[in-house]
């Protein structure tokens, strides 16, 4: 049974595939609702979508900081009960026929403010669930549950959409918000002593924290680099390059194999061990250039399908790898408010490719910018091994947990 055989683990583990399985669909769902029924289509969306990600971004340092200052499983149970509300509004303005754009800005603001809270307090959860040496095989399993819902999420949401309409699956993901909810009421964490700060002195500890561990914002400073790439090139320029070479339709194969790779490893990563796990984390994250240099090279099928595969398995351990890494490294009180300067670090880089990717590509061009981008990619992961505290952490799971700098 494994990790999976500790009854609080199993609660969480459920709770979060649920969960995941819900949210998968929505961006779907809410896409195609919105493009329906919006009187100013894709505009619409655009404002929708920032409406969730802005309230997000500008939170997360509050809500890693609310995370270790107060019992994680209530926040997390909180969060997904106000979310599952707030997906259900957005349901019932759809399915009723009354399309509101500022109602569904209020509804998707307000689900982003509780996003902001939830993934910090998920982050910290694990430690408290499952030894330390078992932790590996614990990101592993929620990888896969994560990567499995990327996979089934879309299909089931793309099927209601067509059956039924999008209304129905943001309706479907409130109701795994509020299942998730009440199964994290079951969740029973043993004590971890909370920071005995108020919130905002929480967050300005949490910087000096965040400064003070060396590897962490080298790798974080990295993965924002990283992400500018991969969301230009990948999101933005991928689908317009495939549009002019191979077409939508295997653009959409290539995507379902990289997804596959990820699922992969994610599943491998149960089994595997080692000693540098960091280490190995960095070096396949550099295997994601891959892609995007083919992409902007010789976007053939078969090639740039392999590449995805190669990116996925990849990403796979990197995922794993990193967030072992954390929890194994990082004190719980502290843990939180570090998985948010982690996920601030990473989102920011979003919306910085989403904007420059478009410019670059219509002076340069879009296939030189892919590669150019692939390059960058591959050389942000790398970068973080010239340094001596990230190549000197060593995955020890009968050791005790210590942040060092």
């Amino acid at each position: 049974m494994g990790v999976l055989g500790s009854r609080p683990f199993a609660v969480f583990f459920g709770a979060r595939m649920v969960s995941l399985l819900g949210s998968s669909m929505t961006p779907v769902a809410l896409a195609f609702a919105v493009l329906d029924a919006g009187p100013s289509g894709s505009g619409d969306l655009g404002v929708v979508l920032a409406a969730q990600m802005v309230p997000m971004i500008a939170l997360l340092l509050v809500g890693g900081s609310v995370a270790d200052r107060f019992p994680r499983a209530a926040v997390v149970r909180l969060a997904n009960l106000g979310s599952g509300a707030t997906q259900l509004v957005a349901a019932a303005v759809l399915l009723t026929g009354h399309y509101s754009l500022p109602a569904l800005v209020c509804t998707e603001f307000l689900n982003g403010v509780l996003t902001a809270f939830t993934t910090p307090a998920l982050r910290g959860i694990v430690p408290q669930l499952v030894p330390r040496d078992s932790l590996r095989q614990a990101n592993s399993l929620l990888s896969t549950a994560r990567n499995v819902s990327k996979v089934a999420g879309p299909s089931v949401a793309g099927l209601l959409v067509a059956t039924v309409g999008g209304g129905w699956a943001i309706a479907a993901d409130g109701l795994s918000f509020v299942a998730a909810g009440l199964m994290f009421s079951f969740l029973r964490l043993p004590g971890v002593s909370p920071a005995r700060v108020g919130v905002l002195r929480g967050i300005r500890e949490g910087w000096v924290a965040f400064r003070g561990i060396t590897w962490l914002w080298q790798i974080v400073l990295a993965f924002t680099i990283v992400n500018i790439a991969q969301t230009g090139v990948w999101q933005v320029l991928g689908p317009t390059i495939a549009r002019d070479t191979i077409g939508s339709a295997s653009w959409g194969v290539v995507l379902s194999v990289r997804a596959a790779g990820v699922l992969i490893t994610g599943a491998l990563m149960y089994r595997v061990t080692a000693r540098r796990l960091l280490t190995l984390g960095q070096l396949c994250a550099a295997l994601c250039a891959t892609p995007l240099i083919v992409l902007g090279t010789s976007p053939g099928v078969p090639l740039l399908a392999a590449a995805a595969l190669v990116a996925g398995l990849g990403g796979g351990v990197a995922n794993v790898a990193w967030d072992t890494t954390m929890q194994e490294n990082i004190p719980p009180h502290l843990l939180s408010r570090m998985a948010a300067y982690d996920d601030f670090g990473s989102y920011v880089g979003i919306p910085i490719g989403q904007l420059s990717a478009g410019p670059l590509a219509s002076a340069f061009g879009a296939g030189r910018v892919a590669v150019v981008g692939g390059v960058l990619l591959g050389v942000a992961a790398l970068v973080p091994l010239l340094s001596g505290a990230v190549r000197k952490m060593r995955h020890e799971p009968a050791a005790e947990s210590a942040a060092t700098g």
